[in-house]
């Protein structure tokens, strides 16, 4: 497949990253998500990358999911953060870092895309300088956060036009963007040239990616597949099975062996 596959760290927390990461090599993954930049070195003697960091819990709460780009109080508070990622990013070989839009708190559509286009305008430079691409994350609003402003793909693509720099891109949540608007194979193919990563989980519940739950994952596979993209689909559910790398090979081999 012209994709890679990847698996986030969380989801496995119970295990030692370097046995996540043995494991993952194993099943034939390419890399582990949302790792710190310092945490890559555990990883590398495995063969696999880290394709997507995102920035740590900060003293002041700015910088996670509820309160990022769309209120410009937060603008200072985040460039210091990701004037610091960014580089560790690069120096790690991590080639995305997630922002997020924040939730609304009021605000309309427009205000927080405006707000969030100004905030993601001034980090960009550094994000040029250093071979960086920020990727928004596309969340639920409808389940797991509420209130959360880019919680549609027509928004985060209206983002990404309003900023308009090969530096910008969207993660594209199949499961959230499931929960949220359906239509997703369709979405994908009408939207690929603005998605730089995808995560993955089973709807409702986000578990396993099996057959009793309601996306045709082999399916979305194959529509990625006929697709010029070829970042990485990152597995980021919640595994319920006794064995849970169990699930994650059920998982790879849904994306390995599209119908």
């Amino acid at each position: 497949m012209p994709y890679s596959q990847s698996v986030s760290r969380w989801c496995f927390g119970d295990y030692s990253l370097e046995e996540l990461a043995e494991r993952a090599a194993n099943i034939g993954l390419k890399g582990v998500d949302l790792l710190h930049p310092q945490e890559v070195t555990a990883i590398r003697p495995f063969g696999l990358s880290c394709p997507v960091t995102a920035a740590p819990e900060h003293e002041s709460g700015i910088g996670c999911i509820e309160r990022a780009f769309n209120h410009r109080e937060h603008h200072d508070t985040l460039y210091e953060i990701y004037q610091e990622l960014i580089p560790a990013a690069a120096e790690s070989d991590i080639p995305h870092v997630i922002t997020f839009s924040g939730n609304r708190e009021g605000i309309s559509n427009e205000e927080g895309l405006n707000n969030c286009a100004l905030g993601l305008e001034k980090i960009l430079p550094l994000a040029e300088e250093h071979n960086i691409v920020l990727i928004m994350e596309l969340l639920n609003s409808k389940v797991d956060h509420p209130d959360y402003q880019c919680d549609h793909t027509s928004w985060g693509v209206d983002l990404c036009r309003k900023i308009d720099h090969p530096r910008f891109k969207l993660l594209y949540d199949i499961y959230h963007m499931q929960v949220m608007e359906g239509d997703v194979i369709s979405t994908i193919r009408e939207n690929i040239d603005y998605i730089a990563h995808f995560h993955t989980a089973g709807v409702p519940g986000r578990n396993e990616l099996g057959s009793n739950q309601e996306l045709n994952y082999p399916a979305i596979a194959q529509a990625i597949a006929s697709t010029a993209y070829t970042g990485f689909v990152g597995h980021e559910f919640i595994p319920t099975a006794a064995d849970p790398f169990a699930s994650l090979i059920e998982a790879a081999q849904a994306w390995t062996q599209p119908s």
